[in-house]
């Protein structure tokens, strides 16, 4: 006992002197009495920057602290006042700075021209040595020139086309079909940049968007992606001191031992003043070399406390973190999970563990640049693994017991399910504060942007529609029919409706789903669901079967036939429910008014067809609906009518990822192997299941 106390004793000393130590070397990195970083935020902000009157050496140096929004809530972010660019590191030493700055984007065929000049006159200019000019998408011709003639012209990158998306190569590198890298001109510090088709490639490109941006070389090679119009990539901007202001330093700037500081400036500017290029500390010396005394020896005394303090520290964080790792991992559902799969003796397919620094990674750290969506269970991020595969991250909001259950029904849900109308659950991690879901990445969206004029760039054709909707009808029947134990969703909608690179459909988001013995129905003491394709039924009994589903798959086979929202303000009272207004309407051989100008223009009987099946999935009573089977097998014949069943055999089986035994024959039983936690397995809290 003696000798622990004795250990720990010993650690915490070390832990004081560690700490006094680098107390010390941050204070010599700032300017006395200025803010070292926004509050909240781990950028830190040396002199010659600073925050607040009288800690900057000039109006180019200022650092204002903006609130932004985050996964976790507000935030405060450093922001040069100047340039308004988000700061995400300061190099003294190299005489840079890592900026956040924005995408270019053009999701036209017609020429786009962007004017920057927020550095012009400044002692900043965009770095030649450390960043890339990138031009992504199909068919694009991207041009950077410099707005000064004293700069060299400029540079060209141009990205061929293979007809599929960029997101399909799963963002390996730049070195392939749509993207081009290339250098970009010395000393830029306002430029022109264009976005336009290649000048040799005359087919046009519809629904997709053409980038151009810069970024920072080392980090783009590492961080590979697909861009989208919001996102912000970083950017090292080379800086100097000039003439003006050098008298402000509190050093020599020619020589004031242990730092010097060396004349010069940008080649390619014939400025009549010089510039002070940087400063440094000398040789054996560390810290801020533009701060009095900011240059400080470490003695090797100080040095072996340092290791030894820090060392201590990290074993005792370590311990901390396996501590956390099993707490979060009891709080988050782990033995919840273990308990409803061993109880019910589901047989699931492996879902991989990931651990919650891969993660991190991925996602920037949750970054919002990276967020997807945010609905009612939790909020959606795009993330790149270490392998270069795309993916989405669902990350809970907030934790209590109602949503635990639903993330913990959401696992083994989808555990159950391998369809490819089905997004497919990748794995998960509850070793975080909140736990986290890892899917395949869908990379165009969700059913409801393609309608209600959303996306007026690319209207989905009547054919899409009738594929979309089969699909969805074919994943209903697939879940309803599934094994000994119907799977009913509960909350289909147009948001839950994923499309992929080929606009087929992948349905999401399982968490208030229900898996139900065979003519059983589910009785629930609190109704869930969304307003506008909630079956009126469910609503008044509370009990939800499979003709619950029916009917909220109606309400979306009425909104591909409209273009129409679910509920809608814009309609009177009594016709606000797109389902109560289409009936309506059909009743009162009003059909046509309501219908999508591009379905009345390319659709022909098979309208009649699919407008009846919506009305009988709408039927007030559910034993008076169809079956998904029903639904599934009549959407296809209408589209066997259309296009000849050859040609639909073809397209709907040339993917080849399941097999049907017999056409709309029942299920096989699912996959079956073991479900592993997603704890990491150094921690040793496995969730060994039997199958």
């Amino acid at each position: 006992m003696a000798g622990i106390l004795l250990r720990l004793g010993f650690q915490i000393i070390l832990l004081s002197c560690s700490i006094c130590a680098f107390a010390l070397a941050a204070n010599i990195t700032r300017s006395p009495s200025c803010p070292a970083e926004c509050s909240g935020n781990n950028v830190s902000i040396p002199y010659p920057y600073g925050i607040g009157d009288g800690c900057y050496i000039s109006k180019w140096f200022e650092i204002v602290c903006n609130e932004t929004d985050t996964f976790n809530g507000k935030s405060r972010i450093p922001v040069i006042r100047r340039f308004n660019l988000e700061v995400l590191e300061i190099l003294l030493d190299n005489g840079q700075v890592r900026v956040n700055y924005p995408v270019f984007t053009s999701c036209t065929n017609d020429p786009t021209t962007t004017f920057k000049e927020e550095l012009a006159g400044s002692p900043f200019v965009f770095s030649s040595s450390g960043n890339s000019f990138v031009s992504m998408g199909c068919n694009n011709a991207a041009s950077i020139w410099s707005n000064d003639g004293k700069v060299s012209i400029g540079a060209v990158c141009q990205s061929a086309c293979d007809h599929k998306t960029i997101s399909s190569r799963n963002g390996k590198s730049c070195q392939d079909i749509d993207c081009c890298q290339t250098t970009i001109p010395k000393d830029i510090q306002s430029f022109t940049a264009r976005i336009e088709p290649r000048s040799d490639y005359s087919e046009k490109v519809v629904g997709e968007c053409r980038y151009a941006f810069l970024v920072q070389r080392q980090w783009f090679e590492n961080n590979f992606e697909m861009p989208n119009p919001n996102i912000s990539f970083p950017v090292v901007l080379d800086w100097v001191i000039d003439s003006t202001t050098k008298s402000l330093l509190p050093v020599d700037p020619n020589h004031s031992p242990p730092s010097s500081c060396a004349s010069g400036g940008y080649s390619s500017f014939d400025w009549s003043f010089t510039y002070i290029s940087r400063c440094r500390c000398d040789r054996g010396f560390h810290g801020n070399p533009y701060v009095l005394e900011g240059c400080q020896g470490i003695s090797l005394g100080l040095v072996v406390i340092l290791i030894g303090g820090w060392l201590s520290y990290k074993a005792v964080n370590k311990r901390k973190l396996i501590k956390q790792k099993e707490k979060f991992f009891k709080r988050n559902g782990g033995l919840l999970l273990q308990q409803q799969l061993s109880s019910n003796e589901i047989n699931v397919q492996t879902t991989k563990l990931f651990d919650s620094k891969e993660l991190e990674k991925a996602t920037d750290r949750f970054n919002v640049n990276r967020m997807l969506g945010q609905g009612g269970q939790g909020t959606v991020y795009k993330g790149m693994l270490s392998d270069g595969s795309i993916v989405a991250i669902k990350r809970s909001k907030i934790i209590d017991e109602r949503q635990l259950e639903q993330f913990i029904n959401e696992v083994v849900i989808l555990s159950q399910i391998n369809h490819r109308n089905v997004v497919k659950l990748l794995g998960c991690c509850l070793e975080t504060e909140v736990p986290l879901l890892v899917y395949e990445f869908i990379p165009n969206g969700t059913l409801s942007q393609y309608l209600n004029n959303q996306n007026k760039e690319f209207p989905p054709t009547w054919d899409m529609r009738l594929q979309i909707a089969a699909d969805v009808a074919e994943a209903l029947f697939y879940l309803h029919s599934a094994a000994s134990s119907p799977i009913y969703h509960r909350d289909i909608k147009s948001t839950n409706i994923l499309l992929d690179e080929k606009y087929r459909v992948k349905v999401a988001d399982f968490g208030t789903s229900r898996s139900v013995a065979i003519d059983q129905t589910h009785l629930t003491t609190q109704v869930q669901g969304t307003f506008g394709y909630l079956d009126p039924e469910y609503f008044q009994t509370s009990q939800y079967t499979e003709k619950s589903d029916v009917y909220s798959f109606g309400v979306v086979l009425v909104e591909l036939l409209t273009g129409q929202k679910a509920i809608s303000s814009l309609r009177t009272e009594s016709t606000k429910g797109l389902a109560s207004y289409f009936i309506r309407s059909m009743e009162e051989n009003n059909l046509f008014d309501i219908l999508d100008d591009r379905v009345l223009k390319e659709g022909e009987n098979e309208v009649f067809v699919v407008a009846n099946l919506a009305k009988r999935c709408l039927n007030l009573s559910g034993k008076k609906r169809p079956t998904m089977k029903e639904v599934s097998m009549e959407l296809v014949a209408v589209q066997t009518s259309r296009k000849g069943a050859s040609n639909l055999d073809q397209e709907k089986y040339e993917e080849g990822d399941y097999v049907r035994t017999e056409m709309y024959g029942q299920w096989a039983g699912s996959t079956s192997t073991t479900l592993t936690s997603c704890v990491d397995s150094s921690d040793q809290h496995l969730l060994p299941i039997s199958s």
